[in-house]
Order: structure tokens, then C-alpha cells, then sequence
């Protein structure tokens, strides 16, 4: 399904990044560090359930849960927060209806993740639960805040670089996780490779 794509490192992390950046040049350093501290706090929790899986083989059996679906918690910590801060200026009910928007959208890509078998239902529900966890919580903040001020040629500059980003090879992750599981675990490659065998999804931030 060509929508799981939208959820991948190469399109979703330069989005968080562009919002960072709007958050910057808008002159609001507060929600600059919330959103910060709370998308990096999600992507920390997905990389530790995946390494904690690979290194020392910590899951739920009964759940089919190896670690979070990274696609599922960036798409929905991001495109809520990523529509929502397109239409902060607007009135409550459209503000509102695009950040649902993009839950809706997340929710799609979550959902295509396990139709693809890249992820368990367990995987998939609970990276989209943190996700939108992660972007609620800005937007909360966002709410009880100075309201942004975007810069228009700004945001449509984001939007050519994920355009073009989308067509990018993916961030090439799986060695990254590996590679920190066994240097943090000190278990031999072999046994890294045996657990792969068992689920090829795990060493992916999908």
C-alpha cells in the first residue's frame, strides 16, 4: 500500500524537522522545545522497545508485541500536529478538524502496516496510542499559547523538500538498532541473526 510510505524516516523525520523550523521562525521558542522534547521522547521509546527486543529478547509473547511501530508513532505524533499548525489561525472547528484529519491519515497508515504484515496489531495500535499521545500533548500546549505566526513561502518550501524526500531510498535503520542491541546486550551476531529469523520486522523503525 503506496500510504505506508508516507510514514517512513525519509518523509516523516523531515517533517518533524519542518515543524520545528515554522515553530522557530514563528518566534514561539516554547512550543519549539515542546515539540522537541516530546517527538524525541517518542522516537527514544520506539528505538528502546525495538533494541530491548533485539538485545535481550523483551516482548509479550501473548501480544505479538517485539516493539513499537515507528511508521504508526511518527505519522500520528506528526500529520495531527502538522495539519493542526497549517490551520492554527483559523477557527476552533477547522483547526480542529484538520488535526483529525491527520489522525485519520495516521490511523491509515498504522492499519497498512499490519496488512503488509510489517507489524503485528499489538505493534501497530500501540505506536499509533504513543504517537498521538505525542501530538495531542502539543497541541494542548499549542491551544494555551501565543498563536504561531507561519511563514506561508516557508511552509510550501516544506512541502517541495517532502515531496521530493518521499521519492528518497529509506533512512537504512535496521544496522543502527542492531548494531546498539548488541553492543548494549554484548551477545554475539549470531544471536541477533536467529532472532531476525524469527521476526524480519524488528530491527525496522517502521
Amino acid at each position: 500500500m503506496q500510504i505506508s510510505k508516507i510514514g517512513s524516516s525519509n518523509v516523516m523525520l523531515p517533517a518533524a524537522v519542518a515543524i520545528a523550523i515554522w515553530l522557530t521562525a514563528g518566534a514561539t521558542r516554547r512550543l519549539f522545545l515542546s515539540w522537541c522534547l516530546l517527538f524525541a521522547g517518542g522516537l527514544m521509546l520506539v528505538a528502546a522497545s525495538k533494541i530491548a527486543f533485539v538485545g535481550w529478547g523483551i516482548g509479550i509473547e501473548a501480544l505479538d508485541f517485539t516493539g513499537f511501530s515507528g511508521h504508526a508513532m511518527r505519522s500520528a505524533a506528526i500529520l495531527p500536529t502538522l495539519f493542526y499548525l497549517i490551520f492554527r489561525q483559523q477557527a476552533f472547528a477547522l483547526r480542529w478538524s484538520a488535526a483529525m484529519l491527520g489522525v485519520g491519515l495516521a490511523a491509515l497508515i498504522s492499519l497498512s502496516r499490519v496488512q503488509l504484515h510489517f507489524h503485528s496489531v499489538s505493534e501497530a495500535l500501540s505506536g499509533f496510542l504513543l504517537g498521538l499521545a505525542v501530538g495531542l500533548c502539543f497541541i494542548w500546549h499549542a491551544e494555551n499559547s501565543p498563536k504561531p505566526s507561519l511563514n506561508r513561502s516557508l511552509v510550501v518550501a516544506s512541502f517541495v523538500v517532502l515531496l521530493v524526500a518521499s521519492f528518497a531510498k529509506p533512512v537504512p535503520t535496521q544496522k543502527l538498532i542492531e548494531g546498539t542491541a548488541l553492543w548494549l546486550s554484548g551477545h554475539p551476531a549470531a544471536i541477533a541473526e536467529h532472532r531476525l529469523q524469527s521476526d524480519t520486522s524488528i530491527l525496522q523503525i517502521n
